[in-house]
């Protein structure tokens, strides 16, 4: 709601003040939690250039005086059977029937091949509810066009106008998007207050953190085979310390070694890119005690999958 609005309808809400839930579905790395790390303006999402970083629906909040969007960032859907990817995929799926608004992000660096006409299938049916954001036109392999031919040929029911070229990254033409879902936007109260821009818990916020440093400092060895676990949060020195024990969980003794690293040198890293990152958020000193442990085979564990992705049904 704006500061100077004066009217009200019967229910409470004034005029033309909006708000949705918009779902944000596209292929792995298309630059979904980047462009809402962006437009939220702080670290709601975490990145990496490791397809699927995201396991569960990552909820950022903006407001602007036309309303407020609550976007779900979901995990990217990848063509796979898999146990682990096919909760992903549930993942996304769950939430396009219950959103507001769909944000489609597609590569535009990337032709678009079996997994793009995968994610076009998957939202047809939402066409009316969606725009498109053409990502990453900042780059030399950019090709736009292509893009768009795709679109009109795959989903022939979202107008051209729906759809925005972007750099998530570089943070080109993201104000359009807004705009776009904001037209397509129902008028609503806002969910959450104006100082919120995620509704993520404390340990959530800190594992993923956690999780995305340890896929850096581990690149292409063992990404998937790891999530965390955080045992102990703590508050200290009167409130302006919050200690956290967390476990870095593999699925086998072989990666242990991997992460700790010679000489302790990699779960070094790992703690200490974590802990600036966390220190840098939180309007606490962060202090990381961080371990590793091994649970084997949890990749084929139903209820852990489902915590972890929050699909626990």
């Amino acid at each position: 709601m704006t500061e100077n609005a004066e009217q009200y309808t019967d229910d409470g809400t004034s005029p033309g003040t909006k708000a949705a839930v918009a779902v944000i579905i596209g292929r792995p790395s298309s630059g979904k939690s980047t462009f809402l790390n962006t437009v939220c303006g702080e670290k709601v999402s975490i990145v990496s250039e490791t397809p699927q970083t995201t396991r569960n629906a990552v909820r950022g909040i903006i407001n602007s005086p036309r309303g407020q969007i609550v976007f779900i960032d979901t995990p990217g859907y990848h063509d796979s059977e898999k146990k682990l990817n096919l909760k992903l995929k549930a993942v996304a799926e769950e939430h396009l029937r219950e959103a507001d608004a769909l944000l489609y992000i597609i590569d535009s660096s990337r032709v678009p091949g079996r997994e793009e006409e995968l994610v076009a299938s998957l939202i047809e049916s939402f066409s009316a509810k969606t725009v498109v954001a053409v990502n990453k036109i900042d780059r030399p392999e950019s090709d736009t066009q292509a893009i768009r031919d795709f679109l009109s040929g795959h989903l022939p029911g979202i107008p051209s106008e729906r759809i925005a070229e972007i750099s998530a990254e570089k943070n080109i033409h993201t104000e359009s998007v807004i705009s776009l879902l904001f037209d397509i936007a129902p008028e609503g109260e806002p969910l959450y207050p104006a100082e919120y821009y995620t509704d993520q818990a404390v340990d959530f916020r800190i594992a993923e953190i956690i999780r995305e440093k340890a896929i850096r400092a581990t690149r292409d060895e063992i990404p998937h085979a790891l999530y965390v676990e955080i045992s102990d949060l703590e508050q200290r020195r009167n409130g302006k310390e919050l200690w956290v024990r967390a476990f870095l969980v593999v699925e086998r003794e072989s990666q242990k070694g991997i992460v700790i690293g010679k000489g302790a040198s990699v779960i070094k890293e790992i703690r200490t890119s974590a802990q600036k990152e966390l220190n840098r958020i939180f309007p606490w000193y962060v202090s990381l005690d961080l371990q590793v442990r091994v649970n084997r085979n949890w990749r084929q564990k139903d209820p852990l999958i489902g915590r972890l992705t929050g699909m626990t049904r």
